[in-house]
């Protein structure tokens, strides 16, 4: 049973886009890296994309930082790709697994990686995908494939067979790692640890769950009833 942070195999990578909770979890030694994306950036109320990252890159210098391409053209997204990794020897790029009209994006991912730019292939959501861009991935610096293994379940699938197969067919390759993305409950960090997958993207209000691993069960069974039995207390429920 796994009773702390300390009994995982697994790292654990922060997803966000708030640069105060970025540097807070910074400062937690289980925090191993960190990921982001356009949309969690809008959802943050990030205006401007490259202040952002080079303020997140002065506070976080020594740990994986990934940032996404926001562009659907594959010429711009070389470009856009090589500009961001020169930010930071922590930089990875995120590349989408296809543009939005679902071309593969295999080809630039094969030059960028050969170029030395460290590439996490994301929204990865199939083994057919895995196959089609871990060759290219695998000819120069290498880098992530973030299957969403959230988003997977979140069509009434089972991920973690799809996981398994990818760290399989990973296992050959010495220069990428898989991730497991967009995780639903604290679960799939025990879930991702079981299966020996190499890193696991985890929000904060997840991440603030951490305490409550190896917690005794009747215990929070009774903690649970007293937190009903006070707040219907507190607002002065009556029949």
């Amino acid at each position: 049973m796994i009773r702390s942070v300390s009994d995982l195999s697994v790292k654990i990578f922060a997803d966000g886009a708030d640069i105060k909770g970025m540097v807070e979890m910074y400062k937690k030694p289980f925090i191993s890296g960190f990921t982001t994306n356009p949309t969690l950036m809008k959802k943050a109320g990030v205006k401007n994309y490259k202040e952002f990252a080079q303020e997140v890159l002065i506070q976080i210098k020594d740990k994986p930082v990934s940032f996404e391409v926001f562009t659907d053209d594959f010429g711009e997204m070389e470009r856009q790709a090589k500009e961001i990794a020169t930010w930071g020897k922590n930089v990875f790029v995120k590349i989408p697994i296809t543009n939005t009209k679902g071309i593969y994006s295999d080809d630039v991912v094969e030059k960028l990686s050969l170029s030395n730019v460290k590439v996490n292939v994301t929204a990865v959501m199939s083994i057919e995908q895995v196959k089609k861009i871990t060759p290219a991935l695998a000819k120069g610096a290498g880098g992530y494939i973030s299957i969403f293994a959230g988003r997977i379940a979140d069509t009434g699938v089972e991920p973690i067979f799809i996981m398994k197969e990818a760290l399989e067919i990973l296992a050959e390759y010495d220069n990428i790692e898989l991730i497991w993305a967009s995780p639903r409950e604290l679960l799939n960090i025990i879930q991702a640890h079981e299966i020996n997958c190499d890193i696991i993207t985890v929000t904060n209000d997840i991440l603030k769950k951490l305490e409550l691993l190896g917690k005794d069960l009747n215990e929070f069974s009774l903690d649970t009833v007293k937190m009903f039995f006070n707040d219907a207390k507190s607002v002065g429920y009556s029949l």
